[in-house]
């Protein structure tokens, strides 16, 4: 029997082997794969901090060349409203220039009337509505009060009386507030 036994024991000694190779190649898989695994982490991490790096330069140089396609346009955005009033600058110094020779005082008031109109009929061709603020009840919004009055009638409390400065809207918008004279 102890031939038995031995074998019985070889046996088993065999199997305890096999399972121990069995444990360490097991275990040697596990690493490999956690090594894999943290190895394709590391990966995927480092390539998505690039793409998010990529990306924020991108979203950076953006920022900054609309910063500067902005102040460009700021720049330039008045050079056709200065385009369009230079004639009328014209007309002012040939006037000038004739008001030296002439002697009919009638003649100088109709030619700056003629000036005066042509630069507001270009200015309103630009967006430009002067406010008629003269008789309207007075709106902070709109108006500034220089200063107050006794209204002359009953009517006029609490309305423009006079107009000090003409008031001018642009595009809808107050680009300069009315200074009037407000009847208390």
């Amino acid at each position: 029997m102890t031939t038995k036994d031995d074998q019985i024991n070889e046996e088993e000694q065999n199997s305890n082997v096999e399972e121990t190779v069995e444990n360490t190649d097991s275990e040697n898989t596990d690493q490999n794969e956690e090594a894999t695994e943290e190895n394709d982490l590391q990966a995927k991490y480092d390539e998505l901090n690039k793409k998010y790096l990529l990306l924020y330069s991108d979203f950076d140089n953006f920022r900054k060349r609309s910063i500067k396609e902005k102040a460009e346009i700021i720049s330039t955005a008045s050079g056709s409203v200065i385009k369009d009033v230079l004639g009328t600058l014209d007309d002012f110094e040939r006037a000038i220039a004739n008001n030296e020779k002439v002697d009919d005082i009638e003649m100088v008031k109709e030619g700056f009337k003629l000036i005066s109109q042509k630069l507001l009929n270009t200015l309103v061709a630009k967006g430009l509505e002067p406010m008629n603020a003269k008789g309207e009840v007075f709106d902070a919004d709109k108006h500034e009060a220089i200063t107050q009055i006794p209204a002359p009638t009953e009517e006029d409390k609490g309305k423009c009386v006079d107009v000090v400065e003409r008031g001018y809207n642009l595009k809808g918008h107050v680009l300069r507030y009315a200074k009037v004279v407000v009847g208390q």
